[in-house]
């Protein structure tokens, strides 16, 4: 596996953990507030997390 596609898995990885920890914000009890930033986090968080998987499916041979 190439340098650039083990950077980009563990990155995608982390970003999984974040993703999962605003989840739990908005699963909590509600509060506007924390809800609001754990949404606004959640959604940039998924977009991220789908851009990497267009660089890590770029990165496969064959793509």
């Amino acid at each position: 596996m190439s340098e650039r596609l083990d950077t980009l898995k563990k990155a995608r990885e982390r970003m999984v953990e974040e993703r999962d920890a605003h989840a739990k914000v908005l699963a909590a009890p509600f509060d506007r507030d924390k809800a609001e930033r754990a949404r606004a986090k959640f959604v940039e968080t998924q977009a991220l997390i789908d851009a990497i998987d267009r660089a890590i499916a770029g990165d496969q041979p064959g793509a």
